[in-house]
């Protein structure tokens, strides 16, 4: 927060609420044997296999938005665990495809439920899942989410001066 700011800015709401809701997806998984990662790229990639796709690891990483090298070391730490299998693809094989294993289908499973139960609890004070505050409330993150951020400019002589 600022010194002068009335109270706290969005970007700070943002931050807080991100860590509210990581620490309590955590929290429900963790009797699964899943953390937060691994449940976004679980759920991430039971959703592509159900449209059809096998995603490569850098498919699911532009998708989750995780790093391709935190996605790789989540893959393995998931095949380890007899969630998903890492096969090479036959049309690139520098490129390594996932799928979910019956086991990592039946966690998976388990563990959107149990997100969905949550997500239910953390909206409910916009009206629940459903309600029009949390879609016009998913629309305005959608919009944020959605927005390109222009890469940011050395302070240096050349702009020193300058107005925007």
């Amino acid at each position: 927060m600022s010194k002068g700011s009335p109270g706290p800015t969005p970007g700070f709401l943002v931050w807080r609420l991100a860590n509210k809701w990581r620490v309590a997806v955590d929290r429900a998984v963790a009797p699964l044997g899943l953390t937060h990662a691994q449940y976004s790229l679980v759920a991430s990639l039971h959703g592509m296999q159900h449209a059809g796709e096998r995603p490569s690891q850098r498919q699911l990483a532009d998708h989750t938005g995780l790093e391709a090298l935190y996605v790789s070391k989540l893959a393995r730490a998931l095949e380890s665990a007899g969630l998903i299998e890492r096969t090479r693809d036959p049309r690139d094989p520098r490129a390594v495809q996932l799928a979910l294993t019956e086991q990592g289908q039946t966690v998976t499973g388990q563990a959107i439920t149990v997100v969905q139960q949550l997500l239910q609890q953390l909206l409910e004070p916009l009206g629940g899942l459903d309600a029009p505050r949390t879609r016009a409330f998913t629309d305005e993150l959608t919009t944020l989410l959605d927005a390109s951020l222009a890469p940011s400019v050395p302070n240096d002589e050349s702009t020193q001066g300058t107005t925007p």
